[in-house]
């Protein structure tokens, strides 16, 4: 294993993996109070979803037609710096215009954070997949995600340092020191694309075509679609598995301090175990297993995992179930899809990659969200819904094959 992760780095992994620390630690310092504004406005949340939603469809255009005429160094600068200006305008609205009990304000920042921690995070994929694009490149998916790791660990820790500033200061903490790792991020970002330039594999320049080119090729090109779909059946099936195990988390304890501690135990599982396998498990996976059979195990864990709740809705299950799913998304399945995304042509990997992390992840949070909401409106007892869901979760391995059979893992 040491010899494995020594082969794993070099100066591009660690670039890489350090840009993911920066963006990801940007956006974890802002994620507890992005929360905290959820539950201020726990009655408004699926309106306030749905906005984000409706947002990201209407942003994606705009980020195609500067995509089309700029190239990646620019669309970094433009979009990481308008961020950036949201950070700070943010910042003045809530200190100098004095709108901090502004209940819309924090409704605004709630929709604005949810846009921000998509956006930012497909447009570092972006880079990524542009520049690192040879079978040696790709290999370093699963430390460049370690980084990231340590980023959300680190972000987190800031945010928790600065909680006590919230009452009297609100959110200027958060957003200054957000904004600073965004900064550094965009500049680190500027200089990887600069550097890649002499590297036949990497392409960097202007996409070409047009404003709507992402949504017409999720639609129209049957490898794009199948992928776009992929990722809305597993993000709409990890929000059911979500809502159910909150409600079986719920159903547990009616003690806030208990699920508290809960969940943090979860956490400090999680994070030590998807690191460990990123760094060292990763790529030997994806080398050993294949990128044709992890896109299609995901449904059989997820079928594993309703069956579990259904039959065996407990406290030990929830537990089980995040953390192994978990660990496989970030530590397998996201280096898996990045990998297919450095496959297409440039014009989806500038633009069809961010739309589906974004427009397409989000409609996938309200489909699982609003599955779970029409099953209520029934007699069906709520433990029988993730059994309901396995169905879906057997979609999910269909598209796995459609990709496989589609997408061609060639060198360059």
């Amino acid at each position: 294993m040491v010899t494995f992760l020594k082969n794993q780095i070099s100066k591009d992994s660690i670039l890489g993996s350090f840009l993911f620390f920066l963006v990801l630690s940007s956006w974890y310092i802002l994620r507890p109070v992005r929360n905290e504004m959820a539950v201020s406005n726990v009655d408004e949340l699926p309106y306030l979803l749905a906005a984000g939603a409706l947002l990201m469809l209407l942003i994606n255009p705009l980020y195609s037609w500067i995509a089309s005429r700029s190239n990646l160094i620019k669309i970094i600068t433009v979009c990481y710096s308008f961020l950036i200006l949201n950070l700070l305008l943010f910042l003045f609205s809530w200190t100098v215009l004095d709108f901090s009990d502004s209940a819309w304000l924090g409704r605004i920042f709630y929709v604005w954070c949810n846009i921000y921690s998509f956006f930012i995070v497909s447009l570092f994929w972006v880079v990524i997949i542009n520049t690192y694009r040879n079978s040696r490149k790709r290999s370093f998916y699963g430390v460049i995600m370690a980084g990231g790791s340590l980023g959300a660990v680190f972000g987190s820790e800031i945010s928790k340092r600065f909680s006590s500033s919230f009452d009297e200061l609100g959110i200027g903490l958060f957003s200054l020191s957000a904004a600073l790792f965004l900064f550094f991020a965009m500049l680190l970002a500027i200089y990887i694309l600069s550097i890649s330039k002499s590297d036949k594999t990497s392409d960097i320049n202007n996409a070409g075509g047009g404003s709507l080119d992402a949504i017409g090729n999720s639609l129209k090109t049957k490898e794009i679609r199948n992928i776009a779909g992929y990722v809305w059946i597993w993000t709409a099936l990890m929000t059911i598995q979500w809502i159910t195990a909150i409600n079986i988390v719920e159903n547990w304890s009616q003690d806030s301090e208990q699920r508290l501690r809960f969940f943090a135990t979860i956490e400090q599982v999680v994070s030590p175990l998807t690191l460990i396998v990123q760094l060292f498990l990763t790529n030997l996976i994806i080398k050993k297993v294949g990128i044709k059979k992890i896109l299609i195990i995901y449904g059989f864990l997820f079928c594993i995992a309703f069956l579990i709740y259904g039959l065996m809705p407990s406290i030990i299950a929830v537990a089980f179930v995040t953390i192994f799913l978990r660990i496989f998304e970030y530590g397998i399945n996201k280096p898996t899809r990045e990998i297919i995304f450095s496959t297409f042509e440039k014009n989806d990997r500038y633009k069809s990659t961010v739309f589906i992390d974004t427009f397409i992840s989000r409609f996938g949070d309200l489909s699982g969200s609003a599955f779970i909401t029409l099953g209520k409106f029934t007699n069906i007892a709520a433990n029988s819904f993730p059994l309901i869901a396995i169905p879906i979760a057997g979609l999910l391995s269909i598209l796995g094959i459609q990709i496989s059979k589609k997408i061609k893992f060639k060198d360059l």
